[in-house]
């Protein structure tokens, strides 16, 4: 059982509420999973965590506590009393956050009510046969009976609800109706106009100051989610964003400036000595090889000493996420490396979600027959040490026996069957996974049309993984860390990137990336560190260039990174390394302390 923490009434109890509370779905689930060691260690009992409940597999993630440690127990212990499926736990991460989760899932009727009201009080008219929408609404209203509950037993004590998202923040909007004595904070990571509108429209940024929210929400169909987030953005106490770039975009389509930037970090990992990470490099990287010999050597084979591991991942948003700018860039630096007959092999990789039906059988049996030839050198190794050393004591001369002689003709003939089984004469396919209507997968397209393909004569190479990589992946063994060490460089020029927790999270594996000046992570680079090259981060110019210029800037990077001996990589993940701690959570917290402080006024 844990053990009771005191709350004292000289500081406000602070509640955040978030739908990734618990519940992984996109980059605020980070956010607020980093967050929380910080979030605990300042405000001790006084702080908890709000966040759905909708699966009974999150029991593994969680320690159920007694109802009665704290007021946070006590209230939703008052929830359940009413019949609500709530439940108030510790979550297992670094900090041990404690968490209420309540389950979004109601009765008809009352949901039917809670539509209804929503429409009378805040004219916001919920569509029928939503899920996603049903379920903020349900959350919403249990979020705010727990908070009636904490009221009642805390009437003389501040409270402070900090809303992460519109599908957490529609609380606020009952909040403000009824005057209650509570202060909001709702933090938006990115609009929801925003990331339609950036993908299709050609000159967001320009256009940015002359669309209308309300007929842009309905042309992309969000009006619902743009109202909600519109109404918590106007009726919070105060407004933040995770960066300057989203906060421009704030003004416009939320009509309100942000009272204070909120950046994202990381729980950075410190190591004692800098030769631990690099030795982590080395490791990883090692099984990568594996990987890649499976994958290309059956065709044709390169050298390791003499071959580059690039990467880009995320979520698969073509234009947002810059994999368009990428795949142009290493056109360009693919022919500049073929002009010059570089020695170099630069390996490619795409990681990222896609629907698939499997991993394709070629893949799979590539890796299978390279295990098995690996089973069949260790066999004949074994034999012929043994052998050898046999031999070599009994020999009067000097002179090497021919160590032919010491293998069986089984294992001779099975080396043979076995090498001769495993080369192909096809190339190397550049996705790994059979994808769900691929000839409309516009990765798949760019590279077919340009035909970087994975020829001999490529110096790029092209690796499309389609799903995230974890360590239970039967082509890697690596999870996604793992593989990021592993890596050299990364590569996230991004259109539309709010914060953008790629980039940090290579800082974190001493491994340099490039982000873009459209990313809020470049934004902040490039106005608190002005010296980031050094630090191994390099920001691709995209906010006033042209696509075809920032293209050409990418691939002059990528060469730039190419030319550098192994001895300068080194020092530049040192660098990389050193850097990161700008962004450990200890020194970004205080910009969500101001917040805190802002609602005093």
């Amino acid at each position: 059982m844990a053990t009771p923490i005191k709350t004292t009434t000289d500081r406000p109890l602070i509640i955040e509420v978030a739908w990734e509370v618990c519940n992984q779905v996109g980059g605020i689930y980070t956010v607020i999973r980093s967050k929380a060691p910080m979030m605990v260690k300042n405000h001790g009992g006084s702080f908890c965590l709000v966040g759905p409940y909708f699966s009974k597999n999150i029991q593994a993630e969680i320690d159920v506590l007694n109802d009665t440690v704290d007021v946070f127990g006590q209230a939703a212990a008052n929830l359940r009393k009413k019949g609500y499926d709530v439940v108030y736990a510790e979550w297992l991460v670094t900090g041990k956050p404690r968490v209420v989760l309540v389950n979004p899932l109601i009765g008809e009727k009352t949901l039917n009510v809670l539509k209804y009201l929503l429409w009378k009080n805040h004219q916001i008219q919920p569509p029928d046969g939503n899920t996603l929408i049903d379920q903020v609404i349900a959350f919403a209203y249990l979020t705010k009976l727990f908070l009636d509950e904490l009221i009642k037993l805390k009437a003389d004590q501040k409270i402070i609800m900090h809303f992460h998202e519109w599908m957490a923040g529609l609380p606020i909007l009952d909040i403000k109706k009824e005057n209650l004595t509570v202060k909001t904070v709702f933090t938006t990571h990115a609009t929801q106009l925003g990331r339609h509108l950036a993908i299709n429209s050609p000159l967001f940024y320009a256009h940015l100051p002359f669309f209308s929210w309300p007929d842009e929400a309905k042309k992309f169909g969000v009006l619902v989610e743009a109202s909600i987030e519109f109404g918590c953005a106007q009726n919070c106490d105060v407004f933040t964003t995770v960066s300057e770039v989203t906060a421009r975009e704030c003004k416009h389509l939320l009509k309100r400036n942000p009272d204070v930037i909120v950046p994202n970090g990381l729980n950075i990992q410190r190591f004692e000595a800098l030769h631990e990470f690099q030795n982590l490099h080395a490791i990883y990287k090692e099984k990568i090889h594996e990987f890649v010999m499976g994958h290309f050597f059956p065709s044709y084979s390169f050298s390791f000493d003499k071959t580059i591991y690039f990467f880009t991942s995320g979520r698969y948003e073509y234009k947002n996420k810059g994999f368009d700018l990428t795949l142009e860039a290493l056109c360009h630096l693919n022919e500049q490396l073929k002009e010059e007959k570089s020695d170099l092999t630069v390996i490619m990789f795409f990681v990222t979600k896609r629907a698939y039906t499997s991993i394709k059988p070629e893949v799979l049996q590539s890796r299978a027959v390279m295990e098995e030839i690996r089973e069949v050198c260790n066999a004949i190794q074994k034999q012929v040490g043994k052998r050898f050393f046999i031999e070599s004591t009994q020999k009067q001369d000097q002179q090497m026996p021919d160590l032919n002689q010491f293998v069986d003709e089984y294992w001779a003939l099975r080396y043979r069957r076995t090498i001769q089984s495993w080369k192909s004469k096809n190339l190397p396919t550049p996705v790994t996974h059979r994808l769900i209507n691929e000839d409309q997968d516009e990765i798949v397209r760019f590279i077919n049309r340009r035909r970087l393909i994975n020829k001999p004569e490529d110096k790029v190479k092209i690796i499309y993984h389609p799903d995230f990589i974890t360590s239970t992946n039967p082509l890697f063994g690596l999870d996604y860390t793992q593989f990021v060490s592993g890596c050299h460089l990364g590569i996230f020029p991004s259109y539309y990137e709010p914060w953008g927790y790629t980039p940090l999270e290579c800082m974190d594996c001493g491994v340099p990336a490039v982000t873009s000046d459209l990313s809020g992570f470049g934004d902040y680079l490039m106005k608190h560190m002005p010296d980031h090259e050094k630090g191994g981060m390099f920001v691709v110019e995209r906010g006033k260039r042209t696509f075809d210029w920032s293209a050409k800037q990418l691939a002059a990077f990528l060469y730039k990174f190419l030319k550098q001996t192994r001895r300068e990589r080194i020092t530049q993940r040192n660098n990389v390394e050193s850097y990161s701690s700008a962004f450990d959570w200890s020194n970004l917290i205080k910009h969500y302390d101001e917040a805190y402080r802002l609602t005093e006024k």
